[in-house]
């Protein structure tokens, strides 16, 4: 067998490594069995030689790297696969069942690989170790092992868990990792029955809050479509209340968010106190009069629990019923019961899709109301926004003359910018403060999300940091849905209070 090996080769292995070797064909010749170190040396060898056996010509004083690492992977596919020189056998035992699945594996490998496995192999009886399993990790212990041996993994959604599991339990750090950013970057992939709110939910179990907080924002950015999928029943009594006192919320509406409400209390049943803290979430002076009244009567889940949201109604109407100056004289209009989300309804917003958006400036008009309340149902504010690729930061802008045609607006080296200002001023105005949101969707996967929200408020008219590490150049940018920039701006009233509230 070591009479097609080149005689230069030869001598370049220490003839102690032979013995080993040979003494290992003897072991397989006689119908014995090869511990795995022998095994996977003959594997070692057998590629240099290879790697040899390829190199034709080599220059006395030049270097050449040989890469077959992929027929090394191959090969150690193989050695599970057949189980040659298999020197441990693993019983893996599905929990609160019988079936069992058995894998041949090395020693070698595993320990190279997990601490945990050293562990467990030092100490261990015979040859087979019983490890148990619940179901999901059973189910891809198999694609778990592999990826010991070979350092790749293919990832369905529904095996993120199991495979985090196992990598977790028996300390593969790498594979940890990776599964994390895998979860973090699949988020809005389809699946059948979603899969965001079982990946907080294990974040939330296991402490990884980075994983948690992924979960969190984008299920918050995107709710108007978790609302309508089959994931929205499957939300925890905390998920859901977590969610409910966020204000970053992106739906069409809060009469939105209490319908999906409504469907998750009659399909969960929850305790009353969860029910209750729940209803008491809903930013109910958001709700037009008119369909508040239609809930006091038609709700099913409103009449049930009416008692508990009582008082929050009162207060909704007499915000719909007086001017914000005269509501700030005696109620704290600072609570999140009189603080907008982020509605995407005509009311509070516009879409605006900005076509080649490297090319030049670009400015645009639109209407909101002047506030949530009835008192200013009526009554309309004109918007202007300004939106520029090459922006030139206020910084650098104020180290030149200001005089007129001296003063640059615009750079090559600027970035892009927004500006939302009012087109006119009103006494209207007195006693709010308007927050803009400007709401950047992207398509992942497939499917057009949110990929950033960015606030400011009146005072500053512009958004700093607004895609701020968006590379708009690039055709292929994550930030363009067809070359182009999907905005949605908000316009947001926020009361201030005028005088003390009266205890």
């Amino acid at each position: 067998m070591l009479s097609d090996v080149p005689t230069s080769y030869i001598k370049s292995v220490g003839q102690g490594d032979w013995d080993d070797i040979n003494r290992g064909q003897e072991m397989v010749y006689s119908g014995g069995s090869v511990p795995a170190v022998v095994c996977l040396a003959n594997l070692c060898v057998a590629l240099c030689v290879g790697a040899a056996l390829k190199s034709d010509v080599v220059l006395e004083n030049s270097a050449t790297t040989l890469n077959h690492s992929m027929a090394l992977v191959q090969r150690m596919e193989a050695l599970l696969t057949q189980g040659n020189g298999s020197d441990v056998i693993l019983r893996v035992q599905t929990l609160n069942t019988d079936e069992v699945k058995v894998i041949q594996v090395h020693s070698l490998v595993l320990t190279l690989q997990s601490d945990v496995f050293d562990e467990l192999l030092q100490t261990r009886n015979s040859t087979a170790m019983v490890l148990r399993e619940s179901p999901d990790c059973a189910a891809v212990f198999d694609k778990f092992i592999r990826y010991l041996y070979c350092g790749d993994i293919t990832v369905r959604l529904n095996q993120a868990i199991p495979l985090h599991k196992l990598a977790s339990k028996y300390h593969v750090w790498d594979l940890q990792q990776g599964l994390t950013q895998y979860m973090t970057q699949h988020l809005s992939s389809d699946s059948l029955m979603g899969h965001v709110v079982s990946w907080y939910q294990y974040a939330t179990q296991i402490g990884d809050v980075t994983l948690q907080n992924s979960c969190l924002q984008y299920l918050s950015w995107n709710l108007s479509s978790v609302l309508q999928s089959a994931e929205w029943s499957s939300v925890s009594e905390e998920l859901l209340l977590t969610l409910l006192q966020r204000s970053d919320l992106v739906l069409q509406s809060e009469l939105e968010l209490y319908e999906a409400l409504e469907a998750w209390i009659s399909q969960n049943q929850p305790s009353v106190e969860a029910a209750k803290s729940a209803l008491k979430a809903i930013r109910y002076a958001m709700i037009s009069p008119q369909h508040l009244f239609h809930l006091q009567k038609k709700s099913s889940v409103m009449l049930k629990y009416y008692e508990s949201v009582r008082d929050l109604l009162f207060l909704a109407f007499q915000f719909h019923a007086a001017s914000p100056i005269q509501l700030a004289k005696y109620f704290d209009v600072n609570c999140s019961l009189f603080t907008p989300r982020n509605y995407l309804s005509q009311a509070w917003g516009s879409p605006w899709v900005i076509n080649n958006p490297t090319r030049d400036d670009r400015s645009f008009s639109f209407q909101t109301q002047l506030g949530p309340s009835g008192y200013d149902a009526s009554k309309r504010v004109t918007w202007n926004a300004l939106f520029s690729p090459r922006w030139l930061p206020l910084s650098v802008r104020s180290a030149y003359p200001e005089m007129g045609s001296l003063q640059p607006t615009r750079t090559d080296g600027g970035r892009p910018r927004i500006i939302v200002t009012p087109a006119t001023s009103s006494p209207d105005f007195a006693g709010v403060s308007f927050q803009k949101t400007v709401i950047v969707s992207a398509r992942k996967q497939g499917k057009v999300v949110v990929r950033h929200v960015y606030n400011f408020h009146q005072s500053t008219e512009e958004a700093g940091d607004f895609l701020l590490e968006a590379d708009l150049q690039r055709r292929a940018s994550e930030y363009l849905i067809d070359s182009s920039l999907y905005l949605h701006i908000i316009v947001k009233p926020l009361y201030h209070s005028l005088i003390v509230a009266k205890k």
